[in-house]
């Protein structure tokens, strides 16, 4: 190692570009730590195998010296090393326990180049004792909370909304583990600003396999993943999804239908305005609206958000009546077992109670009914 830094000192002192210094630094690291080598590459160099009677402890000494001596040496260049051999590296620095100032310089280079990574190198396991998830959550949401810090977010763009598919299709293989809390998936969810996503549908896809993954999320908690989700940025697809999802809570289902609803007119109106052929100069777009146009606006938004708030209200009254009608099966079947009619089962208890409602003509003829059987009709005297 000493000699390859010498070595690799005097090149630089000739002023090659980074990206050869990056490329000599890789192939490297490939030969003396072969799992940082590249599944896809067909020029994999052979794996040298250490001193079989060497102990785990030493053979992890030596890595974690190779690991620390490689980062010192990486140019500060961006992009002057691959972003997918910057995270196994992180990855292998991880289970050998380097130090915490050359993790820190690692995951500072992987963010500022998060937008060229690739969901299976980021796919890191947890190696820590006081985790509970099969991934390294906690890692990805500081390299995401970095990524945010760089200059290439803040003027968003293409690199912003690549990290943000990135972060969406992490989260869908994510939710898969059970041990994974709602806290730790709605931060990483929500590391990103509203903005990243010009379409909610990957995180909607990733919120639908978290609640597949986990059933027993209360009414509260369904609604809180739920406000990760903006209705406006779902297509028709993610909607008509959503519509028929009865993993959602019924509010989220509202929400939708709205929205497809409200977009559905707007393309009406566009159709018949564009039928009825050219529009006039106060009809084009970015005029300013007169008073009697904002009134007609604000109007149709007071109506639309009435019509929310009665739809709710009407949900809600339904869950109540549904909730005292259970209460209410099970007090009937308190009482007929109190009476001592255990050999009924409860929806047979339910046929004889609606029967004595409609027909009013006595237990006997709601018994029969039970049975299965038809009672015999009296003929006539006429």
């Amino acid at each position: 190692m000493d000699d390859f830094i010498k070595t690799l000192s005097e090149i630089k002192g000739n002023k090659i570009s980074p990206d050869l210094i990056g490329s000599i630094i890789t192939r490297y690291a490939s030969i003396w730590l072969p799992e940082l080598a590249s599944d896809e590459s067909s020029d994999r160099p052979a794996a040298t195998s250490g001193n079989p009677a060497e102990s785990v402890t030493l053979s992890w000494t030596k890595k974690r010296f190779i690991i620390e001596s490689l980062v010192g040496i990486l140019p500060p260049e961006k992009d002057s090393v691959p972003t997918d051999f910057l995270l196994r590296i992180l990855r292998a620095a991880n289970i050998v326990r380097v130090e915490p100032a050359c993790l820190f310089e690692l995951e500072k280079r992987v963010s500022r180049q998060l937008d060229q990574a690739s969901l299976k190198e980021l796919m890191i396991p947890s190696f820590s004792h006081t985790s509970s998830t099969l991934l390294d959550v906690e890692l990805v949401l500081r390299l995401v909370g970095n990524f945010v810090n760089t200059e290439e977010a803040s003027r968003g763009g293409a690199a912003l909304g690549k990290v943000a598919r990135l972060v969406d299709s992490y989260l869908a293989e994510a939710a898969l583990d059970s041990c994974l809390a709602l806290p730790e998936f709605g931060a990483l969810a929500g590391a990103l600003p509203r903005h990243a996503r010009p379409i909610d549908d990957g995180l909607y896809r990733a919120i639908d396999t978290y609640l597949k993954a986990h059933p027993r999320l209360s009414k509260k908690e369904r609604k809180t993943i739920w406000s990760l989700i903006d209705c406006n940025k779902l297509t028709q697809e993610a909607c008509l999804h959503a519509a028929q999802n009865d993993r959602l809570p019924v509010r989220a289902v509202i929400q939708v239908l709205l929205w497809e609803q409200s977009r559905l007119a707007n393309k009406h109106l566009d159709w018949s305005g564009t039928l009825s052929g050219p529009r006039s100069p106060a009809e084009l777009p970015g005029r300013c609206l007169s008073k009697r146009e904002t009134g007609v606006q604000q109007m149709e938004i007071k109506k639309l958000k009435e019509e929310v708030l009665r739809l709710q209200s009407q949900c809600m009254a339904m869950e109540r009546q549904i909730e005292k009608l259970s209460e209410k099966k099970r007090g009937s079947f308190l009482s007929w077992k109190k009476l001592g009619i255990s050999g009924f089962k409860g929806n047979r208890i339910a046929e004889m109670e609606q029967g004595t409602e409609i027909n009013g003509i006595g237990p006997y003829l709601v018994k029969t009914k039970v049975r299965g059987r038809t009672p015999n009709r009296r003929k006539s005297m006429s």
